[in-house]
């Protein structure tokens, strides 16, 4: 064995969306009544599965249960935020692998400053100024007051991503995050511009309970998107499959 391969990282990276949480429900209930807050039960970090959102994370645990023992992840680090950390526990029991799940909270969704809470009706009513800014800047490199742009996050991400190279040759790591997040390391690991992240953005959503995997057999070098925003699992066991998307007017003006 080389140098190299010795010194290799993990090979590979499995990407899971939280299930539908209590938020998403709330905010697709916000955005068809055309209001302009959304009811949130509680800050973005402590918002819950939804009923559907349990069942997600059982079917998902049930389909990781069937993994062969060789493809099974060496690691499970979730997002802080309690959607994601709960995802991760039901699935991790479900498929009774012996596996702790660590929380990183560079994994947790893009914080929203003062818009927090808003819907988009309810930005352009209660702060236009930045309505337009956003219309003018675009999603990635928008940065709402006190909260984040894509770019933003992307830079954690990177920081996620070269941890996984100090890992030690054939680690397969599984990451439970959030739907930008996910997004974002699609534009990271396969080299996007900001046009074609965005394009993705505008014509995708991120199923909850879905699969995003890469991998990279040698340990190194780049990875491969082996399947993206997979929720057959969900289907094939009767689990409704949920689509909660951000605002799809995402490229700048």
């Amino acid at each position: 064995m080389t140098q190299a391969v010795r010194e290799a990282g993990a090979v590979e990276l499995i990407l899971i969306r939280h299930g539908e949480s209590l938020g998403n429900v709330a905010a697709s209930e916000a955005q068809l009544a055309g209001v302009e807050l959304i009811d949130v039960p509680a800050r973005d970090a402590d918002v819950i599965l939804s009923p559907t959102g349990q069942e997600q994370a059982l079917a998902l645990g049930r389909a990781l249960a069937s993994f062969p023992a060789e493809s099974r992840p060496d690691a499970v680090v979730s997002s802080p935020y309690v959607r994601a950390r709960q995802t991760a526990e039901i699935a991790v029991e479900t498929s009774g692998w012996q596996l702790a799940v660590r929380t990183d909270e560079r994994l947790r969704d893009r914080e929203l400053g003062i818009l927090d809470m808003l819907t988009w009706q309810g930005v352009q009513q209660r702060f236009p100024e930045e309505a337009e800014r956003r219309r003018w800047l675009g999603k990635f490199y928008y940065r709402p007051p006190g909260g984040e742009s894509w770019a933003d996050v992307a830079l954690r991400l990177r920081s996620v991503l070269s941890e996984l190279n100090s890992l030690g040759m054939g680690h397969r790591v599984m990451l439970v995050c959030h739907d930008a997040v996910i997004l974002l390391f699609r534009y990271i690991l396969e080299g996007m511009t900001e046009q074609e992240v965005l394009d993705v953005a505008a014509g995708t959503s991120v199923l909850n309970a879905s699969i995003t995997r890469y991998v990279r057999p040698e340990g190194a070098g780049p990875w491969t998107l082996e399947s993206f925003n997979q929720a057959d699992h969900l289907s094939e066991q009767g689990v409704e499959v949920t689509e909660h998307a951000g605002d799809a007017s995402v490229r700048p003006r």
